[in-house]
Order: C-alpha cells, then structure tokens, then sequence
C-alpha cells in the first residue's frame, strides 16, 4: 500500500514567504517534523535525482537515516565519471565481481554496482541496472549510503524502482483517477490545503479498506459503489465488541 502521509507544502501562495520556495526547502522543513515526530524510527528515503545532493546527504547522515535515491550524470558529475571509470576498469581487467545477472520470468538484465567512491567525506555507492522485458529495454542508476552486495542488489533495485508507485498509486489517482484535485476548490490557500488535507484522509481510508477487506476485492465493486457503501457504513453503522476487539489486535506497518 502507498499511503500519503505528512506532507509538506511548496509555500509560495503564502503572503509570509519573503523568497522563492522550492521542492528541496520544503524537503528540510519535512525531515525536521519528521524526526522531531520518530525520533527513533529507522528511515530509508526513496526520492528521484533532485535529492542527490550534498546538502541531503548531510541530513541523512545527521539523521541517522539510509537513502536510496535515482541518480543521473548531470546531478553529481565527479561520482558518475568515477563510477564509469570504476566499471570499465574492472570490465578491462576482466573482473566481474560486481555483477548480478537478473533471470526472471517476466524481464532479463544485469545489475552493475561500484561501492566506497568518495564524495566530500562521504562514502557513496553506486548502481546500474539494465532490464529488458517483451515491450522495452531499460537502464537505472541509483545511489545508496547501503552497502552493495550479491546479496540485496536485487532487493534495492526493486525497492528504488517501486517509487513509481508514489507518482502512480499515490498522487496520479488523487490528481487525475478519483479526486480530481488538480481543479481549483478555493481562492483561500488556507482552504486549498485543507482540501487537499481531506482528499489525503479520504485516499488514505479507502486505500485501507481495498486492501483490508477480503470480501470487498472478491466482489469486484467499481469505486463508485465502494465510497457509497463506506459513506453508508459512516453515517449508520456501529461498533460491536467484536470490531473494537479487533482493533486492539498489533498490525506490522513497514515504512520506505
């Protein structure tokens, strides 16, 4: 499940903001609630190549927190001159230590990874993947405070490249599939985030009830007829002992 949860808004409506907000401010003011919120919660940020920079890669390490983010040449050049200098030395020399094969019954490819390249103090590594299935050929290329090994190369590859679902599961249905978001609901900006506060609620309890109801997925119900009968369940159901029972039950909740 991909669930939308504290945002941090881009302040350039508000009459408080004196200069230009961007995706990256918005991104400190974000990991500063979110660790002053879970102080002791173990974080990996998955983020495109906007992240990779070193000003990020400061706060993480402050933070305590792992990264995983897409990485493109023109984002830190010296790491990608070196990591292509790495790779082709070692393809000269004939080693191929660092290369998983990727044999799967829907894509093949190979995942090719340099560790430890320095970058202003930091230790960075560095990977590539090449996948090809019937329709395309692919290439990626992530970099990671995570050690790569034979062992999890195909564990971070997935995780990296499931940060679509963020942009597809997540925003793009609240934009374009169910909530339409992206038409004006107010002139007030006050009133613009808590829309789109109540759409993040809205998203979040439907989400929950798709993927919690065994029944519900058998049905096959359109979403139409899954918010009207959840509305109904609001406005006229109560809670029985058995309902509250289940609620004191422990869940597993894991956070990318």
């Amino acid at each position: 499940m991909v669930l939308s949860v504290a945002s941090e808004f881009i302040e350039n409506e508000s009459e408080d903001v004196k200069k230009q907000d961007c995706e990256l401010k918005a991104f400190y003011r974000l990991t500063a609630r979110l660790k002053d919120t879970f102080k002791k919660l173990p974080i990996c940020l998955i983020a495109d190549s906007l992240y990779a920079c070193e000003n990020v890669l400061k706060q993480c390490k402050a933070n305590n927190w792992n990264y995983l983010f897409r990485f493109k040449e023109d984002r830190i050049k010296s790491i990608a001159d070196e990591f292509e200098a790495l790779k082709n030395m070692e393809e000269e020399e004939g080693k191929k230590a660092n290369v998983v094969k990727i044999r799967e019954s829907e894509q093949r490819g190979e995942i090719t990874w340099v560790n430890d390249i320095d970058y202003r103090g930091f230790g960075v590594n560095v990977f590539e993947c090449e996948v090809e299935d019937e329709k395309r050929k692919q290439k990626f290329t992530f970099i990671t405070d995570i050690k790569i090994t034979k062992n999890n190369a195909k564990k971070l590859m997935n995780a990296g490249r499931s940060r679509w679902r963020i942009e597809n599961e997540g925003f793009n249905r609240q934009k374009n599939l169910r909530y339409h978001i992206e038409h004006a609901s107010s002139q007030d900006y006050n009133a613009m985030k808590n829309h789109y506060l109540l759409t993040q609620i809205t998203e979040i309890i439907m989400v929950l009830h798709e993927h919690g109801s065994k029944i519900l997925r058998c049905m096959k119900k359109t979403i139409k007829e899954i918010s009207s009968r959840l509305l109904e369940a609001f406005r006229g159901q109560t809670l029985t002992d058995e309902d509250i029972a289940q609620l004191g039950k422990p869940m597993q909740i894991r956070f990318t």
